[in-house]
């Protein structure tokens, strides 16, 4: 067995809730449960997984998958096409509203999935769209037999809570949840029934289990880590202070250290942009519903500084949400923001914001002073990001006020909507913009910014949407990544979200994990928890 932190706890064990919109929880699925087809988060490419092979017509629009003989759930209960048929449904069941349709989609329609006998799935795709059948890695695979009645009744988004017992559910994946403790730890118990075996014959998974302790204090589980009582950490990045302390454990031989990369997971001040918050805003601030004011922000961040001080070196600077990490993908012509306190001032002063009284602080026309609240994560980089800029932006007059929460507390604000701002950061599941569009496309549920429009609320978000199926469908590499650099200078010029750094990942695990593959993907280290064991 091997021990593990996870830094926050799960609010559901069913990811197609729609309240599951949480590293937490994707992590336990991709433990517990499985897909038909995986991307491989070394190679970036799709594999067969529940479906053994598959094949793809001439216009790409029809894929057939042959799924595994002999596969049976965790509860020992036979694998068939139905459950697929029954976990497509689910998700795209308009009562359950999960939090993973709108990225289950091609140009705002689902998937259509049939199963002509119990081995054949055969799923048709309302547009050509350019990844193909790697947007079933998207969709975890739930046994029908436990959950059809739920869906029945409508009451799927709510099955399988945290209160649930585990012993009444099933999965696909390796490990099953045998305990769950609040504030404590889960134990994910060997899967008996799991399907995969390694090249030798062998049964996998190698461990007997793993034990996820809670720990939310990114400090806390690093003290776990030096003093040897976890194995690795889910979420798996060290803070930049860390890093030379781990070092010479690693020369010790207590450690292991990995460097896979540029983070593509960097963190984001977004604000609140929805028809709610312009409402409350048009008479009390404006401003903060206003390209300049996001511009003069960005132009005010000093990036190179945060990267040497709070990161100590270990980051690059970014400005948007595609970084290095990404060299597919990311694009060097998007609009940049060099540190330019003066530009900032100019933006500012532009919108009518100026140093009324002389105290070094901006008022707007009516005396009152410029400010906004920034919610963000407490004991964790994200928050000591935001610290740093909040010194910066006082410096051009703004007043930023942090508030640290832990992640429920976040996500509750934000569901409904009590936030002017936002300083977090997103799990990217793939490397391929098409893999990420409920981000992208403004009718998405992670367009945090104004997520779920019904049309689109802005011109340059038309846009966006508009470049965004384009690529998705375009027939060549090529052509993707030209519609995509026009995205993402859309993006810059109107900067729904700020960027700031993309550290350089620093994954450090105990000298008993064997068998891993860091990669820069979360879960970077747990991807192929399968193939994991424990040496001695």
């Amino acid at each position: 067995m091997l021990v593990a932190s996870l830094r926050s706890e799960p609010n559901t064990f069913n990811r197609f809730a729609p309240n599951a919109a949480q590293a937490a929880v994707d992590a336990v699925a991709r433990l517990t449960q499985a897909t038909l087809v995986r991307i491989n988060r070394v190679t970036g490419e799709p594999e067969p997984w529940l479906a053994e092979k598959w094949t793809v017509s001439p216009d790409g629009r029809t894929i057939t998958l042959t799924l595994r003989g002999g596969v049976v759930f965790s509860d020992d209960v036979p694998f068939t096409s139905a459950d697929v048929v029954f976990s497509f449904a689910a998700l795209y069941d308009a009562d359950v509203q999960s939090v993973l349709a709108s990225g289950v989609m091609v140009q705002h329609k689902p998937l259509q999935v049939s199963a002509p006998d119990a081995r054949t799935v055969v799923v048709s795709l309302p547009a050509p769209f350019a990844p193909g059948v790697a947007l079933l890695d998207n969709v975890p695979i739930y046994p029908k037999h436990l959950l059809d009645a739920a869906l029945r009744s409508k009451a799927f988004g709510k099955a399988w809570g945290v209160t649930t017992p585990p012993a009444s559910m099933a999965g696909l994946g390796p490990f099953m949840v045998s305990e769950y403790v609040p504030g404590q730890h889960m134990m994910l118990a060997r899967n008996p029934h799991y399907w995969r075996k390694d090249g030798a014959g062998v049964q996998l998974p190698y461990l007997d289990g793993i034990d996820v302790q809670f720990v939310k204090s990114q400090d806390a589980e690093m003290l776990r880590m030096q003093a040897g009582t976890i194995d690795l950490m889910t979420q798996a990045d060290v803070s930049p202070e860390n890093i030379a302390s781990l070092r010479r454990l690693r020369d010790q031989g207590s450690i292991q250290i990995a460097e896979p990369g540029v983070s593509v997971d960097p963190i984001m001040l977004w604000f609140n942009l929805t028809p709610a918050a312009i409402a409350r805003d048009r008479n009390s601030k404006p401003y903060l519903q206003r390209v300049e004011f996001r511009q003069a922000i960005s132009y005010a961040v000093d990036r190179e500084a945060i990267a040497s001080t709070l990161y100590l070196g270990a980051a690059v600077p970014v400005y948007g949400p595609v970084t290095p990490g990404n060299p597919t993908w990311y694009s060097d012509t998007a609009p940049k923001y060099p540190h330019d306190p003066a530009r900032a001032k100019a933006l500012l002063a532009g919108l009518g914001l100026a140093d009324r009284n002389g105290d070094g602080m901006l008022e707007d026309a009516s005396n009152q002073p410029v400010r906004f609240a920034t919610l963000t994560q407490a004991n964790h980089i994200r928050g000591r990001t935001a610290a740093v800029v909040q010194e910066q932006l006082r410096k051009v007059g703004i007043a930023m006020d942090v508030v640290e929460l832990d992640p429920p507390s976040l996500f509750g604000r934000f569901a409904g909507g009590d936030w002017e701002s936002m300083c977090y950061g997103f799990q990217a599941s793939a490397l391929d913009p098409a893999m990420s569009l409920d981000f992208w496309l403004s009718s998405g549920d992670n367009h945090v910014w104004n997520p779920n429009q019904p049309a689109p609320a802005t011109p340059w978000e038309r846009q966006i949407d508009d470049l965004m199926e384009k690529q998705a469908a375009a027939p060549t590499l090529a052509e993707r990544q030209r519609l995509f650099a026009e995205a993402q200078k859309l993006f810059g010029e109107n900067l729904p979200g700020i960027y700031f750094v993309a550290p350089k990942i620093t994954i450090a695990m105990s000298r008993r994990v064997g068998g891993a593959v860091p990669v820069v993907l979360d879960p970077k280290v747990l991807w192929n928890a399968d193939v994991l064991y424990r040496r001695p």
